[in-house]
């Protein structure tokens, strides 16, 4: 399987396509360490070939930072078993089929749509997100957090 993704500002998967608003960029500019943004969009596309169609497939979701630590995506929902009472994996399992139309040997895609919000940064520095494929790592997206001097009132 291949996948494509980009970081954007918001994310919405619907009709087997995906919308994408803010899109392509790497760069996270914060007035203050540790950051909280208010939302990554992760858009995705996995290439699914026509032998891994009527399959089930797991998909996942992580972020690292430099030294390929996990950090947290949030705060974990009720009911889930965590040490820290943080989420630090998205996932999911996916199947599709193949429709009678397809021709031999050509791929589906299916298109995701991640949204975190409210993430925090503790630090500036690199970060990657991993998406994951049936537990094998296929996809990286670099993103470096780095605090800016904002500009103050102007003063005459």
């Amino acid at each position: 399987m291949e996948v494509d993704a980009m970081l954007a500002d918001s994310v919405v998967s619907a009709e087997g396509k995906l919308y994408v608003q803010g899109g392509g960029w790497n760069v996270l500019s914060a007035a203050t360490i540790p950051a909280r943004h208010p939302r990554i969009g992760l858009a995705v596309v996995v290439h699914v070939p026509w032998t891994a169609t009527n399959q089930s497939h797991s998909f996942e979701v992580r972020i690292v930072d430099a030294d390929a630590n996990e950090i947290p995506l949030g705060d974990a929902p009720p009911g889930f078993e965590s040490p820290d009472g943080k989420i630090r994996r998205l996932g999911g399992e996916f199947n599709i089929g193949r429709p009678p139309q397809l021709p031999v040997g050509d791929e589906q895609v299916i298109p995701f749509a991640v949204n975190i919000d409210g993430m925090v940064f503790e630090q500036q520095g690199q970060y990657r997100i991993v998406i994951s494929i049936d537990g094998t790592d296929l996809k990286e997206l670099p993103i470096r957090v780095q605090q800016v001097a904002m500009a103050g009132p102007l003063v005459s």
